[in-house]
């Protein structure tokens, strides 16, 4: 029986993440659960997957927990803060961290597992656009193993097995987001509520708002950039509605190899925990008969400049990564409160990277430092407009 703490267990992969695990009881135990303020939900997991480590970000909300959770189960062990989050994805017995936070917030917790040499299954992209150099190369150091949860960067590591250096291209597939088919002009007066519709996948806020940009496809080139060291040039995307091929892997010799199935994204959640092997899923099953037809295009930047802006960002330099993600977080959480139009995330992104002077990032002060400038300056671009 495997141990897993799960870091951000309140959103949607954290969620689907415990679906996972109370179909496979046998096969997995909670020792770990993180949330930042949704203390409802946590509650009703701690009731049902009796942790021994629970974290809540948010001062006030702990407090409230804490309070709460007290007549329980005196055993659990009630923390909060970043102290917390590293006590959770640092627990000893733990044998797989699920890194789930969104934004930069799970960058030190995750950093944190690795060092301590433990599994990782990373949902947290972030962790890698802005400090891949450092997570890589620190997970090589302390023989830390590092298993993409990502839909796409889950196929690509299946695909690959043990072929990692006859790869000659990276192939990401996108479904296009809920905008695909709109102009230039019509973008610039779609409403949150039509920005949230994806259409294939069931996600979070602001990845989903990600996806409708496109940055989402751009920040995972950079993830894939480092989790399979592959140069920017050799990391492909192409316009797939159907969501069937997740992503594919050419190799020198012109074979291509895909991983296909629903778009659901248990599936990688589980392959992330079962790794190397892999058990019965009670449903998630692909129909061949009914998707009788498969499609493919190359994104048009020109309506969706988000991808473009990221591979130049990974062109550029660590620090343009990191600068880009955090003036993106700024301008998708301006965007969910109503405060800009949704091309005006791109419009804020792109300012805050023409205004950037590339550092050197040698730690995760550097990263910090240049993520605390960038989210000056988008701020500061909304205070002005």
């Amino acid at each position: 029986m495997k141990n897993i703490s799960i870091l951000g267990s309140t959103g949607s992969i954290g969620c689907q993440t415990l679906d996972v695990i109370r179909n496979n009881r046998d096969e997995f135990n909670v020792c770990a659960l993180t949330a930042n303020s949704n203390i409802d939900i946590l509650y009703k997991q701690v009731l049902e997957f009796d942790p021994d480590i629970v974290v809540v970000a948010d001062y006030e909300k702990y407090k409230e927990f804490k309070s709460s959770i007290a007549s329980y189960n005196k055993h659990i062990e009630i923390l909060h803060g970043e102290d917390g989050l590293n006590c959770a994805a640092t627990y000893e017995k733990t044998d797989i961290v699920m890194s789930a936070l969104v934004g930069i917030a799970g960058l030190k917790p995750t950093y944190s597992a690795v060092e301590k040499g433990k599994t990782v299954a990373l949902a947290n992209k972030e962790t890698l656009v802005t400090a891949g150099r450092i997570v890589t190369n620190t997970a090589k150091e302390k023989n830390a193993f590092i298993i993409p949860v990502d839909s796409e960067h889950s196929a690509i590591f299946q695909c690959i097995d043990r072929n990692r250096e006859f790869i000659s291209k990276i192939i990401l597939t996108a479904s296009g987001g809920p905008f695909r088919k709109k102009t230039a002009q019509e973008l610039k007066d779609v409403t949150l509520s039509d920005a949230l519709q994806h259409p294939n996948w069931n996600m979070g806020k602001k990845i989903t708002i990600d996806s409708a940009t496109l940055m989402n496809k751009g920040l995972e080139v950079i993830e894939a950039r480092w989790l399979f060291d592959m140069a920017a040039q050799n990391i492909q995307v192409y316009i797939h509605p159907e969501s069937i091929i997740h992503s594919m892997v050419e190799f020198i010799d012109g074979a291509v190899l895909a991983q296909l199935g629903v778009p659901d994204m248990k599936i990688p959640i589980q392959y992330s925990l079962t790794y190397p092997e892999r058990i019965v899923a009670s449903d998630s099953k692909l129909d061949f008969s009914k998707h009788n037809s498969l499609s493919f295009g190359e994104p048009d930047t020109d309506r969706f400049p988000c991808l473009k802006l990221a591979y130049d960002a990974l062109l550029d330099g660590d620090s343009s990564c990191i600068a880009l993600n955090g003036a993106n977080e700024v301008a998708v959480s301006l965007f969910l409160q109503g405060k800009i139009g949704f091309t005006e995330i791109y419009d804020m992104v792109a300012k805050v990277l023409e205004g950037h002077s590339k550092i050197n990032i040698n730690s995760l002060d550097d990263v910090f430092q240049v993520d605390n400038w960038s989210r000056n300056v988008a701020l500061e671009l909304y205070k002005k407009r």
